[in-house]
């Protein structure tokens, strides 16, 4: 699908306004750090019973240093918003349900766009899908509103050094050398490898119903080839022969546990134990707790995360070996050299030293496509699946409008450009990843104070208008991609319907004008800036 972009240069905007922060102090977190750095320095024995002491002593600190923040009145406090879930995850486990929809409607119809939401322990947060504040969050200010310290230490442990786990220059450089390889030139390159694992696919599922009707598990089949999908296309790698009774790649298997592991966690502990932890002791020692902790799932995460290096570490040196042994050998491998990685690597060996990925940032690379672009596409795909199978309609239109384009096209494959051109097709899977965003939120941080321009003022529990609010250093901030996408105001009263026709008319004035800061056709789905979806 073509990228429609719809964002605003962040030079043409004004910089950030500061605000002067309320008295009282930030705490003193880094003390049980600098405690526990002290005594390994000092070469103490770590029993357990002395890690328990550290740990609690850690978890107390925090703990009241985020009850002493809780009691400081904010402007915060003057916006609409729920009640608290719960006092120790606020409304976060509400948001992050993977069965939350309603919940995300019923908040944004009954408060609005701007909405004071409570985090761990209470502490106050924003909900935001406000056109401006998503924008300014974007790429007015996006150095400043970041994702979490402990979120990126946490892809660091599962993905490595990969873009998951960057922030700053780091990111910056990281970008500047994935941009490229996945412009539309290379896209179109890949289409033919596309083709050929869809027919993998195709030719199972005609032998699987080869005796008539048969029940089959899509999203099953559908995390497989989008894994194949990416292997090939993204590592020049193969997973999955996509036959019926072929055993998954244990990759695949390890990524769907890891997705429906993570998912049963609570947010208190994904959100704040879990990178409270991983910021206050060694990668070494945090080793020995996961192996110590009867834990299944931590179980599964580790087991996962050695399976994903190992592989990655297999891909990485087979392309060096290709590389060096010249073009030829490229050709000959899965992929023909036209893959991700090979391309990366490539121009990574031909980039100057400060723009230069290690090898630890290129097995980062490998891991984060992997697990990131297969969980999603997987999802995308079988959402469209599962809506054409209810929309029997639109399945038989969408069918004859390919069939007209292969007939003029001779018979054969449609390429990258002629498939972006079927209109009905590109409305159906526009519409579908604006109703069903693979990603619904987004997390972010205030790395700083600052204040939070809106292009609509809100009213406040006092009945005054506001039309910028002060956003105090370290407060959480959950930006609504489904929220965003799904606004009445600005797609009209059948906002929360599927309806792929209304993309084969001009959209809403509303929508235009809205800006929205996403990269794709005036969605938040793939979002903006520097954190956009490659």
């Amino acid at each position: 699908m073509p990228t429609s972009a719809s964002t605003t240069s962040s030079s043409s905007l004004t910089p950030p306004r500061r605000f002067v922060p309320p008295a009282g102090g930030e705490g003193e977190q880094g003390n049980v750090q600098s405690l526990l750095q002290l005594s390994l320095l000092r070469g103490k024995h770590l029993s357990w019973n002395y890690l328990k002491k550290i740990l609690g002593a850690g978890l107390l600190t925090t703990c009241l240093w985020l009850i002493s923040r809780r009691r400081r009145s904010t402007a915060l406090d003057n916006l609409p918003g729920p009640p608290a879930g719960s006092w120790l995850s606020g409304s976060l486990d509400l948001i992050a349900d993977k069965n939350g929809w309603e919940y995300h409607r019923e908040i944004s119809e009954k408060y609005g766009s701007i909405i004071r939401i409570k985090g761990l322990f209470g502490r106050n947060g924003l909900y935001v899908y406000e056109p401006k504040a998503a924008l300014t969050h974007s790429l007015q200010d996006q150095n400043i509103y970041e994702e979490a310290e402990g979120f990126i230490q946490i892809n660091k442990l599962l993905f490595g050094e990969g873009l998951l786990a960057t922030l700053g220059e780091q990111h910056r450089r990281h970008r500047k050398m994935l941009n490229p390889v996945f412009s539309i030139a290379h896209l179109r390159e890949m289409v033919p490898i596309f083709y050929d694992v869809v027919r993998k696919l195709q030719d199972t599922l005609v032998k699987m119903t080869a005796n008539g009707p048969k029940e089959v598990d899509m999203l099953d089949w559908n995390t497989r080839v989008a894994l194949e999908l990416i292997g090939q296309s993204g590592l020049g790698y193969t997973f999955d022969s996509l036959e019926e009774n072929s055993i998954p790649h244990p990759y695949a298997v390890a990524a769907k546990k890891m997705v429906s592991g993570s998912s049963e966690i609570p947010a208190v502990v994904r959100k704040w134990l879990v990178p409270t932890i991983v910021q206050l002791i060694p990668r070494r020692l945090g080793r020995f707790l996961v192996d110590w902790v009867p834990s299944q799932t931590l179980h599964l995460l580790r087991d996962g995360v050695d399976l994903f290096h190992k592989t990655s570490v297999e891909i990485v040196e087979a392309k060096k070996k290709a590389i060096q042994e010249g073009d030829e050998a490229l050709t000959t491998q899965v992929g023909r050299g036209k893959d991700v990685i090979s391309i990366l690597m490539k121009a990574n060996m031909a980039t100057s030293a400060e723009d230069k990925l290690s090898d630890e940032e290129l097995l980062g690379q490998v891991t984060t496509l992997t697990f990131a672009a297969t969980d999603t596409t997987s999802g995308a795909l079988s959402r469209i699946i599962h809506l054409l199978a209810t929309h029997k309609d639109y399945q038989a239109k969408v069918r004859e409008e390919i069939r007209v384009a292969r007939k003029a096209n001779g018979g054969q494959d449609l390429g990258y450009d002629a498939l972006s051109a079927l209109p009905f097709l590109e409305a159906i899977c526009r519409e579908t990843l604006r109703l069903y965003p693979p990603v619904s939120t987004l997390m972010r941080v205030a790395r700083a104070d600052i204040m939070l321009p809106l292009g609509s003022p809100v009213k406040g529990i006092n009945g005054e208008e506001i039309r910028e609010i002060p956003v105090p250093k370290g407060t959480p901030i959950v930006i609504s991609i489904l929220s965003s996408n799904r606004d009445p105001k600005l797609w009209g009263p059948d906002a929360y319907e599927w309806k792929p026709e209304r993309w084969l008319k001009p959209l809403p004035e509303a929508v235009v004008n809205a800006r929205i800061a996403g990269v794709y056709s005036h969605l938040l789905t793939f979002f903006g800036g520097s954190r956009a979806c490659m």
